[in-house]
């Protein structure tokens, strides 16, 4: 037996996962630091601390970004991607790069303007 996928339900699937990545917020799209274009600027808005099992213990990679200068309302920007896959990204903040995981870049959240929206 073999089962059709029509392709305007895979495009619609696609624009749904896309949404469930971004929120839009008064003229600003709150996205992942991974999702952001290449030569893009944005600015941190937060630094995700993943639940674990132990809620005592720290995030020790949230505490680490943090401390390497990815801290709200800084401004980055994504210099280049990897070949394969994207990953690692290599990001700008001031004057010092970065090369992070794809994961890693994940849990930082970051501001971008929308073209044409009053902020």
């Amino acid at each position: 037996m073999r089962i059709g996928i029509k392709p305007y339900l895979v495009i619609i699937l696609i624009c749904m996962y896309n949404k469930l990545n971004i929120v839009l917020i008064s003229g600003l799209i709150a996205v992942r630091l991974s999702d952001l274009k290449v030569k893009q600027t944005a600015i941190i808005s937060k630094v995700n601390r993943t639940v674990s099992d132990n809620v005592n213990q720290p995030d020790l990679v949230a505490s680490r970004l943090e401390t390497l200068g990815f801290v709200p309302g800084t401004q980055v920007q994504v210099i280049t991607k990897g070949i394969f896959g994207g990953d690692p990204i290599l990001i700008q903040i001031g004057f010092t790069r970065f090369a992070l995981r794809k994961v890693e870049a994940a849990r930082i959240e970051i501001q971008e303007v929308v073209q044409g929206a009053a902020v």
